[in-house]
Formats: structure tokens, C-alpha cells, sequence
């Protein structure tokens, strides 16, 4: 690949403009989603930072990336430090002009846990949701954006419809492979996702940090939580397996607490801060390999 230029490394205003567009796309229930001709406003200046985004990630998510990828970062040999700190190192992500609720990375993960805390949920599904976005480091280690959020999807077969933004797959080189233009590709029938390559991000990055020490439930909520074109369209029930339907219920408890428990009261992280280390303590080794 080319030499990215800084436009390609960072489409979006944030990433936190991600998040939004899939609030948009995927309304609360009992919440109406935004007419069609509404949500792709090609005037918006957000909205075209996102379509970029969208575009980038559809041309360079390729199967050939993805192994590059983890071949890269499933080393762990980029930083070493607490897990808390890490959680710290996550806010340095935040961008003076993020506009939303001026909130940082480490209080949107709290008000996450807080609000599963709340629900009387066990404890591991809490800590899954203080730290389900941490895989974001990967923005720190120099990755683009369109590397590290955006709907996670399927490498290695055909590029499903019910993706967001599939005319930019046109793009993809693999879109033209005989390899991987099929639609069981380097795969087999209800081969199981365990076997399967998801385009590389954060949710991808995260698990392998953490298969170790959680629970399978808490697993595939980090792993899964952006597949949106199977959780919510079902786009590839043909590679899932008996297993993978019934642990994707664990995905969809999770979804509506990462999409719906944003709120402009701020986390008092002194206060939570206690817990969420002795909840650490109880799961994860003392430092987090990076």
C-alpha cells in the first residue's frame, strides 16, 4: 500500500462520529430511524466525513490486511502498563473539537459499566463494558482510523449487501479475487466464527488481549459488538454455527448498553475508580501487553 495521506489516516472529525452514525442507523428501540434521503445528507459536512471513512475503509479492508494486521499487532510488544493506566492512555485520543458531550474516552466506558452495573448484571459482564472500547489504542500506535472502528465484516468471501455503504466495495481488490468473491469464499458452510477473519479494528485487537481471562459471553460482546450486518441484518448466518447463533444473544444484551448509555451527567472517576481496579484484579493479570 501507498504512503496514506493525512486525509486517508483520519476521514472522520472523531471517532466519536462513528459512534454517531450508527445511533442513526440503529435508533433505540421504539425510536424511529431517520428517512433515508435524511440520514445521507451529502451536504453535511459529517456525513461526508463519514462516507470517506466508509470509502477508505471498503478499499483497504482486505483479506491480505487483515492477516498483515494481526501478524503486526497480536505481538503485544508496542507498550506494557496497568490496565487502568491503559484505560488513561485511551483518553489521549480525545480531540479538542470533539463535539458531543465533551466527554472522554474512560467516562463513556464508565458510564457503559455503570449503566450494566445498574441492570444487576455479574460482574465480568460489567467489566466488558469498561473496557470494550480499549482495542482504540491502535489509533496511538499509528493505525488509520478506518484500521481501528466502522462496522466490522467478514474478509475472505463475499462483501454482503447489508453492509453500510456497499457500492464503495467496488474498490476492494478482493471484490475482483476468485479467492474471496464467493459467498463461502476461503470458508466452509456454518464453518463457525471462531474461523473466520473479521476486518481488523479494535473489537478484533481486544479479544485476543483478553480471551484468556473472560468469560466466553464477555468474549464475543468484544469481539462482535460492530458486526452489525449479522447481530442486526443477519447477513451471514450461512458462516455461523449452532454455538455462535446462541452465544450471540450475550451481543445483543450488550449492543444496547454501548449505544444507548451516553449522558451528559459525568462519571465521578475517583469515586468508581476503587471498584473498577479491584474488578480488574479479580479478571486480568496487573498489566496489559499492548
Amino acid at each position: 500500500m501507498t504512503k496514506l495521506t493525512k486525509e486517508e489516516m483520519s476521514p472522520l472529525h472523531s471517532l466519536e462520529d462513528w459512534d454517531e452514525d450508527v445511533l442513526k442507523r440503529y435508533p433505540e428501540a421504539g425510536q424511529p430511524a431517520k428517512e433515508k434521503d435524511a440520514f445521507r445528507n451529502y451536504d453535511s459536512p459529517e456525513i461526508d466525513g463519514v462516507r470517506e471513512f466508509y470509502r477508505l475503509n471498503h478499499k483497504y479492508q482486505t483479506y491480505d490486511n487483515v492477516l498483515a494486521k494481526k501478524a503486526n499487532f497480536l505481538k503485544f510488544d508496542k507498550k506494557e502498563m496497568p490496565w487502568w493506566s491503559a484505560m488513561e492512555y485511551l483518553n489521549t485520543l480525545i480531540d479538542d473539537s470533539d463535539p458531543d458531550l465533551q466527554l472522554d474516552q474512560l467516562q463513556h466506558l464508565l458510564q457503559t459499566a455503570e449503566s450494566i452495573r445498574a441492570d444487576g448484571h455479574p460482574d465480568w459482564f460489567v467489566l466488558t463494558g469498561f473496557i470494550h472500547d480499549l482495542g482504540k489504542v491502535l489509533c496511538l500506535f499509528g493505525e488509520p482510523q478506518w484500521n481501528v472502528v466502522g462496522d466490522s465484516y467478514p474478509v475472505g468471501c463475499k462483501f454482503s449487501d447489508k453492509i453500510v455503504y456497499p457500492e464503495f466495495f467496488a474498490d476492494n481488490p478482493d471484490t475482483y479475487d476468485e479467492r474471496y468473491n464467493t459467498k463461502y469464499g476461503v470458508y466452509s458452510q456454518h464453518c463457525g466464527m471462531d474461523n473466520v477473519h473479521l476486518s481488523w479494528g479494535h473489537d478484533e485487537y481486544l479479544y485476543h488481549l483478553t480471551k484468556d481471562y473472560l468469560p466466553e459471553p464477555a468474549l464475543y460482546m468484544i469481539r462482535y459488538h460492530s458486526f452489525y450486518s449479522q447481530h442486526r441484518e443477519h447477513a451471514y448466518d450461512h458462516l455461523l454455527n449452532a454455538h455462535d447463533h446462541e452465544m450471540f444473544k450475550w451481543v445483543d444484551k450488550f449492543n444496547p448498553y454501548d449505544l444507548y448509555s451516553k449522558s451528559p451527567v459525568t462519571p465521578v472517576v475517583a469515586e468508581l475508580k476503587p471498584y473498577y481496579e479491584d474488578l480488574i484484579a479479580k479478571y486480568l493479570p496487573a498489566t496489559v501487553k499492548l
